[in-house]
């Protein structure tokens, strides 16, 4: 059945439209408020925060690295200075998958894979994504054409000029002055980040360590326009970097390289400390290294080579090792055994060849088997008599003995600015009881009487305690800074000079130290022979190795780095002295016959002349009488 036509009913349509077209309108209406109050909200109210970010999309702020303060010997002679040099560096947040960029360097530059590593180890350490990292030193010129036809495939890489520490003496100043190399994690997490932005070396070892503070200087800032790929388009203001202090060491280079040269090659140490200001004159440790390498980044190869060397040659013999003292410490045994009153000048011991402690029957030998009869003080300094020493040693005690030697800076850091420095060690009851849950044995203390058994001392102890000798008893730590931009260095914490009971006791000590070379029967007689300035000295045998009771040294019979080592300690000129030094020779026997000239050489080269005579500065102080007598 056909359904009836419905008629439309227009005015509901109608109705319905307009219902539509006023929501439709309200809707516009408001979003259009919305994007009005938002538009105010960023344009008005956010006004400043969003300018901000505008102008920090467009300004950088770039870290200036401040020029690291040079370092000069004592006559003005550079050993640490900056050289230009063009770099390859790589921005993380500009180069984006910066592991396959650094495989692009790797093929284009034709490097190995060690490089790789290396390259990605120093792209880790950097510490901002903005920033440039240097993975590459000392770029040649073919390396920057290579990178600048290929710089379509490497985006964030550039090559930079920038200054590079290097170190034109060399190995000589290799223990001393130290090196500086790229800042570790560690380090990262202690230096002050704002001062160190831009900075990448910091000093590691020797000077360069010790005074990092003031070879750094301070950082400056460039605020710089870029474009919207980063690149720089104009310098908009720029604050100044500070340099870092310029540095005068109390070393000589001439003196450096006559020590060297008097060592001929041997593994040893030799220090020389002008006594009256605590100047370190040479400080050589053999074998040494060149520090350059380490400077860029050494390779795994080369640092392996080192490190795994018999020699050791990264070893510093001056401040890290350590060795029995040996007869070098007896004109000290000596004064403190004259201060504690347990010795008179004149008193005497008689030397069949070996000392027994009352009621045992093992025998301390002498060296001499044979003995040198009765001798007294100065006759044992001269002799090198155990048997003298083993004594006094004993009516010492070691408590006595402990702290006398304490005063002459065994067991203890000397030095004011040398961080590596090793303390040694100088026993006492506390110490073995702690170390070993033992006690004290006599016989322990007659050996350390002669400066063997536990004892362990540095060159540089050895050098000090000497050069105390020579002051008689004044304290100043030795040192390798001269001046800071013309300031000595100042100590903070100075020790306390060594006063006797009386002032006459340093003279027993030190005529007895002559007779060791100028007198008849003195150890190093040979090289008083040749001096035309009066030594105060005394040689020294460490024993590497342990031999049974009653057998005799048999180099023979021992190997080469086995053998005894040898040591002397000398000041002149003896009346006046000028230079005190301490050599070491690893494995050398004798002190007599192998350091004493190794010494003699060292003080040579320092105090005489083109002419073979005293400098005039060194020349003792005529008589009034003398120079009288010359005048007419």
């Amino acid at each position: 059945m056909p359904q009836p036509i419905r008629l439309k009913d227009h005015e509901r349509d109608a109705r319905q439209v307009r219902q539509r077209v006023i929501v439709g309108a309200v809707a516009v209406l408001l979003l259009t408020c919305v994007l009005i109050a938002r538009l105010y909200y960023l344009q008005v109210i956010q006004y400043e925060h969003h300018s901000t970010l505008s102008e920090n999309n467009r300004v950088h702020v770039q870290p200036i690295p401040p020029t690291r303060g040079l370092i000069f010997d004592r006559n003005g002679v550079i050993v640490a200075d900056n050289r230009p040099s063009f770099s390859l560096t790589v921005t993380r947040e500009r180069a984006g998958d910066w592991q396959q960029i650094l495989d692009v360097i790797v093929e284009v530059l034709q490097l190995t894979p060690d490089d790789r590593a290396l390259f990605e180890k120093r792209m880790k350490q950097g510490r901002r994504p903005f920033e440039p990292v240097p993975i590459l030193f000392e770029l040649t010129e073919d390396q920057i054409a290579r990178i600048a036809v290929n710089q379509f495939r490497l985006p964030g890489v550039e090559v930079a000029a920038q200054l590079v520490r290097h170190y034109p003496q060399g190995a000589h100043f290799a223990h001393s002055v130290g090196y500086v190399g790229r800042i570790n994690e560690k380090e990262l997490k202690q230096l002050d980040p704002i001062n160190y932005s831009g900075t990448h070396h910091i000093g590691k070892t020797g000077i360069e360590r010790f005074y990092e503070d003031q070879l750094h200087g301070e950082v400056g800032y460039e605020e710089v326009e870029t474009n919207a790929r980063g690149r720089v388009l104009r310098v908009l203001k720029r604050t100044d970097p500070k340099p870092g202090k310029d540095l005068v060491l109390t070393l000589d280079v001439r003196l450096q390289e006559a020590a060297e040269e008097a060592l001929a090659g041997r593994r040893g140490a030799i220090v020389a400390i002008e006594p009256s200001t605590g100047d370190v004159l040479a400080m050589v440790s053999q074998p040494s290294f060149d520090p350059n390498p380490f400077v860029t980044g050494i390779s795994f190869k080369a640092y392996a080579e080192l490190r795994d060397s018999i020699d050791r040659p990264l070893y510093n013999r001056v401040l890290r090792g350590l060795y029995p003292p040996g007869s070098t410490v007896k004109p000290m045994v000596a004064v403190s055994g004259l201060d504690a009153g347990v010795v008179t000048p004149v008193s005497r011991v008689f030397d069949p060849g070996f000392y027994q402690l009352p009621n045992y029957a093992h025998k301390y030998r002498n060296w001499n088997r044979s003995g040198d009869g009765w001798v007294n003080l100065e006759t044992a300094i001269m002799r090198s008599n155990d048997t003298y020493f083993y004594d006094l040693a004993h009516k010492m005690g070691i408590d006595r003995l402990h702290e006398y030697m304490s005063r002459f800076g065994f067991g203890q850091r000397v030095a004011l600015d040398m961080f590596e420095e090793s303390a040694g060690l100088m026993p006492s009851r506390e110490w073995k009881r702690a170390r070993y849950r033992q006690a004290w044995y006599p016989g322990e203390t007659l050996i350390l009487g002669i400066g063997q058994g536990y004892m362990q001392s540095t060159p540089l102890q050895l050098a000090q305690a000497t050069a105390l000798m020579a002051n008689r008893g004044k304290w100043i730590r030795p040192h390798l800074a001269k001046t800071i931009e013309g300031r000595p260095p100042v100590d903070p914490n100075p020790l306390p000079d060594i006063v006797l009971r009386d002032p006459k006791f340093w003279d027993y000590g030190r005529i007895g130290m002559e007779q060791v070379v100028h007198g008849a029967r003195g150890t190093a007689r040979k090289v008083g022979d040749t001096s035309v300035y009066r030594i105060a000295g005394k040689s020294g045998t460490a024993q590497v190795v342990a031999i049974k009771q009653g057998e005799k040294y048999d180099r023979s019979k021992v190997q080469e780095r086995h053998r005894d080592h040898a040591l002397f300690v000398a000041f002149a000129p003896a009346e006046d002295p000028k230079i005190a030094v301490a050599v070491m020779v690893e494995n050398g026997e004798s002190g007599s016959g192998v350091a004493a000239p190794v010494v003699k050489q060292v003080m040579d080269a320092w105090l005489l002349g083109e002419d073979g005579q005293l400098k005039p500065e060194f020349r003792p102080p005529q008589p009034l009488a003398e120079q009288q007598s010359a005048n007419r």
